[in-house]
């Protein structure tokens, strides 16, 4: 968002109470995700990787906190320009954390299944706990509720656009690439949430019909809707783990076999290397982010699976 020098804010609302209301620690949590990736310029995978267990929140509240910090990514693009069009002159300066807090309020009334009073509420608060940020909490909430009465022209705007949320960099490469009807649905499908397919250790059309999902042709299962996956059948008991059907498609051409030996590069956060060690061979998982590598432990652990891992580049 452009910067302002000398910002026109309107008189200040009273500062609620800054109690832990429901959602605002996975609230405070998601802003201050949204800040270190914008500000360090360090990769958002990694970053949730290190912020989450550290955060102490419940499966709930994490799992709120990371959708709202991956749906601000997503549509980046679309949020800073609507954003930025509310401003009449551009994001107030030395403002602490005035631009994740709205950045991330905006996640949640433009896309995300939020009621927007309580989105706009809570920005509000955390708005008020910092002192830099606490002068503009008028400004932010002027502009939230501006997306929200404005939300439906915000978003046929943004899908006309449809390079909006894409780096201009990567418009080009993927141009370049495929041409520009193949880039522009790329384009597109990054925008969407993905759905969430599982890779299971045996019989995937039961496991379909357990979890309500669809067995797919590859042997994966997709679920019908995003649901906490830590009280789904079979999670604790290690029968299955959360991996994108296409990224389980490499593992399935190379058939590992019992006994051989294989290394899996970049392998965080273990999808591929759960299904290499669960067809019986002997794996090295090797990755540069000790704090994606802790999550692959976990995972293995709680699949009954074993692996050599390695923290290296």
């Amino acid at each position: 968002m452009a910067a302002q020098s000398s910002p026109r804010h309107p008189a200040q609302p009273e500062a609620p109470k800054l109690d832990d209301a429901p959602g605002l620690p996975a609230r405070r949590l998601a802003a201050a995700v949204i800040d270190e990736v914008l500000r360090a310029r360090v990769a958002l995978d990694e970053t949730l990787e290190r912020m989450l267990p550290e955060s102490g929140l419940d499966a709930a509240d994490a799992s709120l906190a990371r959708a709202i910090a991956v749906t601000a990514f997503r549509r980046l693009g679309t949020i800073q320009q609507a954003i930025d069009a509310r401003l009449d002159r551009g994001s107030p300066r030395k403002s602490g954390p005035f631009e994740p807090i709205v950045t991330a309020a905006a996640a949640q009334i433009l896309f995300l299944d939020v009621p927007d009073h309580a989105a706009v509420d809570i920005a509000i608060r955390q708005l008020h706990e910092d002192p830099r940020s606490a002068r503009y909490a008028a400004l932010g909430n002027a502009v939230l509720r501006r997306l929200a009465r404005e939300r439906d022209a915000v978003l046929a705007e943004a899908q006309a656009e449809v390079f909006g949320d894409t780096p201009d960099w990567l418009v080009e490469s993927w141009c370049t690439a495929y041409g520009e009807d193949t880039a522009a649905a790329i384009a597109q499908s990054h925008r969407e949430e993905p759905p969430l397919d599982l890779s299971v250790k045996a019989d995937p059309a039961g496991w379909a019909e357990k979890l309500d999902g669809i067995a797919l042709p590859i042997g994966s299962v997709r679920l019908r809707e995003r649901q906490a996956i830590a009280g789904l059948p079979g999670f604790d008991e290690g029968e299955w783990w959360v991996q994108d059907a296409a990224a389980a498609l490499p593992v399935k051409l190379l058939a590992p076999k019992s006994g051989e030996r294989i290394a899996d590069l970049c392998a965080a956060p273990g999808g591929k290397t759960a299904q290499i060690a669960a067809a019986g061979a002997n794996v090295t998982a090797l990755d540069r982010s000790g704090p994606r590598l802790r999550r692959l432990k976990a995972n293995l652990a709680r699949l009954g699976l074993s692996a050599e891992v390695v923290t290296a580049d």
